[in-house]
């Protein structure tokens, strides 16, 4: 086996024992430590100069091991094992090379030779072990781990002194102190346990600097404690001489060792320092492409994925060509240019790619980078929320808000156009009955229809609910508007006939044209409801035309509607009081409380006008609960064989919070319940039958009596009679006014009679105004009566039996 062999000079003495000798530093002290000896070896058995180099290249690479590691943790995962591979060979190198390096400055009394395989070898097993440790290291910071990685790399650095000691071909090993070597691993493990646990914990530089520190005291403890443990033979003369002749080899293992540490540090801060740079120029949302001299020289991923290709693709080539775009935006001389275009080739017919140029310096040279920004995503986006704003999201017809920028256009440019609001009858049955899905599908066809029934140049616009308007531009006449609308009523007719669709609704149409019917947006408006209004109140499925009379009309109608509302404030209502009759004996057995309206200015106002106005505005909820406590307080005050009869709205029976109203009532004035009864039309039963039902049921179950009132006149009075236990029936005024002349009508109220006998309930009939109808009412078994004929209604009734009054005294 060859050797390299190496001069010793005289330091150290020598004791030579039956062909043995032992080195005598090894033993000084006599048992003083094993770090006293460790110490005295290095300092007596060394040369310092070459101990300062191994100490240099020690701390080198382990300053180099954690920069890598440090690179290792901020890299990608499928990097990760190249720069733990690499920090292991830096980490193992440089504890070998150290090793090497002390060996070359021990000074023996022989020359030392090794073995070229061990030798090796001896560098494998540290590099090995650094890898184990780094690679569980990695992958947990658990405590446990981080001590099992700091044992493994102490045997690592162990191993490497023991095979490199067996290296050692001259002077022959005898031995290593195995306790000496213990000691000195346990330390080195606690200084490698400290160094992977600062590592994982610590910050900035110290993350750096104190686990390389660790590292160096960990190699130094293990090989000097190991060399002054350790006996060899020598057959030479027990001269020691310097260890010169190979200052060769020691310069190229510490110039070699240190070019490697530093191209390896170099390279982990150059590949942070171009992956940071190539990371950064990818973390943009923007594709660049760096050209100079008209070819691209440098290129994004960005870019690569907006122009589909590869990047080798774009490498070389002209940047403009990739785009359509009109106007140049590689001007060299111009400082930054912004231009929209298209890529070449695209498949997406709306693309749009915003190119913005300027002139950088790159690689030293001036250069022209271009970002790519590509709006398709934003310009869709940007195209649904104006359409979200101005348009109807369920029928896509235009919004209230874009009609109204419509229609000032269209008065602003004086042409004459007609407006037309078309109102859906039935609509609200068919979400009642359908649901709102149905009712949803039903305004698609609405809005198709009318769209349908339009020109091009005409708008639709949905305004609300079921509520559609069509601005019909450029007409010549009234008469084209009433064609429009004809045409729209024949649509609806056609494509919605109730016969073959259950879904199928109608439509009432307003027109109003300008600048006839008004010479502003808000008044063309106003008239098209206008005269929406009248065609739903006559007969529905028409098309109305706005005049003058018509406003007149809807004037007053909200003005009374806003006076009505102001009416109990202002004390001009009141309550009159009509006698029930006993047709057999003529005595009071109670009466209907009935509204009264004196304005100041109108005079009296009918009931059948200021009504059916309360009902539509809401009022008449305000106004039945004030007729239904006023009633209560003064009937309390009667006789308590007298009752008080109040009607009810069909809009109040459509109210929940209507029970509680008249047990307030009754609980507030005293009345006994007994005593109220509460008239409903069969007309109430026909909306929310079942709320209805509910409501009465509760106010029965009060002990307060309800009466159907204008019995005969509804839709389904016998349904109605089986599903509520009603306790009067009120038949007609109209049935009793033609029993005289109409055989037919006596007839009814013979079997209105005959039925509420057999049910057992009490038949009252209304509008009794003359003797003749007195007799014939009681002669068909009507127990009860009420009309004029037994007086007017009274504010303040006298509870006597009242003369009956003839036709020719109440005139």
């Amino acid at each position: 086996m060859s050797t390299l062999g190496i001069k010793a000079h005289k330091l150290l003495i020598v004791k030579q024992q039956s062909g043995k000798s032992h080195v005598a530093g090894l033993f000084l002290g006599g048992g003083s430590g094993h770090m006293s000896r460790a110490i005295t070896c290095l300092l007596h058995h060394h040369d310092q100069a070459i101990v300062v180099l191994a100490l240099l290249v020690c701390t080198v690479s382990s300053l180099s091991t954690f920069l890598q590691l440090q690179r290792a943790r901020e890299c990608v995962a499928a990097r990760r094992p190249l720069w733990i591979t690499s920090a292991a060979i830096t980490a193992g190198g440089g504890v070998w090379s150290t090793h090497f390096i002390s060996m070359i400055a021990f000074q023996s009394a022989t020359s030392l030779g090794f073995g070229r395989l061990l030798t090796a070898m001896s560098a494998t097993v540290a590099i090995c072990a650094f890898a184990i440790a780094f690679a569980r290291l990695a992958r947990s910071r658990q405590p446990v781990v981080i001590g099992l990685s700091g044992a493994i790399a102490t045997l690592g650095i162990a191993g490497m002194h023991l095979v490199g000691m067996a290296a050692v071909t001259s002077p022959q090993i005898l031995g290593t102190s195995a306790r000496s070597l213990s000691v000195a691993s346990l330390l080195a493990w606690i200084a490698l346990t400290g160094a992977f646990a600062a590592f994982t914990r610590c910050n900035g530089l110290k993350r750096i600097f104190l686990p390389a520190i660790a590292l160096v005291v960990a190699t130094i403890v293990i090989h000097f404690t190991a060399m002054s443990a350790t006996t060899m033979s020598d057959h030479e003369a027990a001269t020691a001489i310097a260890n010169a002749g190979h200052a060769w080899l020691l310069a190229w293992i510490a110039a070699a060792t240190l070019l490697l540490i530093t191209l390896t540090a170099a390279a982990s801060l150059i590949d942070r320092f171009l992956t940071d740079l190539r990371g950064f120029a990818n973390a943009t949302s923007e594709g660049l492409l760096i050209s100079r001299d008209g070819k691209v020289i440098e290129v994004n991923e960005q870019a690569c994925t907006l122009l589909g290709v590869q990047r080798a693709a774009i490498l070389g080539t002209s940047a403009i060509e990739w785009f359509v775009i009109d106007q140049p935006v590689l001007s060299a001389a111009a400082k930054s240019e912004v231009s929209h275009a298209q890529v070449r080739g695209t498949a997406v017919p709306d693309q749009l790619i915003e190119l913005s140029s300027r002139t950088i310096e790159y690689r030293g040279k001036a250069s022209t980078v271009l970002a790519i920004r590509d709006l398709t995503e934003a310009a869709r986006a940007q195209r649904a929320i104006e359409h979200l704003a101005s348009h109807d999201p369920l029928t896509g017809l235009v919004n209230r808000a874009a009609f109204d920028l419509a229609l000032r256009e269209a008065v602003r440019s004086g042409g004459q156009f007609a407006l037309l609001a078309v109102d859906l009858d039935r609509f609200k049955a068919v979400n009642d009955v359908f649901g709102h899905a149905a009712g949803d599908e039903v305004l698609e066809r609405v809005a198709a229809i009318l769209d349908k029934a339009v020109r091009a140049q005409d708008l639709v616009a949905r305004v609300g609910g079921d509520e559609f308007i069509v601005l019909q531009r450029d007409i010549s006449s009234t008469d084209d508007a009433r064609r429009l609308a004809s045409r729209i009523i024949a649509q609806f007719t056609e494509e919605m006939s109730p016969a073959r669709d259950p879904m199928a609704v109608g439509c009432s149409l307003g027109v109003v044209t300008y600048p006839r019917d008004g010479t502003d947006p808000e008044s063309l408006r106003h008239n098209a409801d206008v005269a929406l209004y009248r065609a739903k109140h006559s007969g529905r499925g028409t098309a109305s035309f706005f005049d003058e009379e018509m406003d007149r009309a809807a004037r007053d109608r909200r003005s009374l509607e806003h006076e009505l509302r102001h009416a109990v404030c202002r004390e001009e209502l009141a309550l009159v009081y009509q006698p029930l009759v006993s047709t057999a004996s003529g005595q009071i057995a109670g009466y209907e409380a009935l509204l009264r309206w004196r304005h100041p200015e109108r005079g009296q106002v009918p009931p059948d006008i200021f009504i059916p106005v309360a009902e539509e505005a809401g009022t008449i909820l305000a106004l039945g609960e004030w007729v239904l406590r006023r009633a209560c307080s003064e009937a309390a005050t009667w006789p308590s064989h007298l009752t008080v009869a109040v009607n009810v709205s069909a809009v109040q029976l459509r109210v929940p919070a209507l029970a509680e109203a008249v047990r307030l009532a009754l609980h507030d004035t005293g009345l006994e319940p007994s005593r109220l009864e509460l008239e409903i039309t069969e007309t109430a039963l026909l909306r929310d039958r079942e709320l209805t039902l509910q409501t009465l049921r509760q106010i029965r179950a009060m002990g307060v009596r309800i009466s159907m009132d204008d019995f005969g006149t509804g839709y389904s009075s016998l349904s109605n009679l089986r599903h509520f236990p009603f306790d009067k029936l009120k038949i007609d005024k109209s049935f009793v006014s033609a029993m005289l002349d109409d055989d037919a009508a006596r007839s009814i109220v013979r079997a209105i009679a005959g039925l509420g006998k057999g049910l057992n309930l009490p038949v009252v009939a209304e509008g009794v105004e003359t003797e003749a109808q007195h007799k014939m009412v009681a002669e068909e078994g009507c127990p009860q009566a009420q009309g004029y004929y037994f007086g007017t209604a009274l504010s303040k009734p006298v509870h006597v039996i009242p003369e009956p009054e003839t036709a020719s005294k109440r005139a």
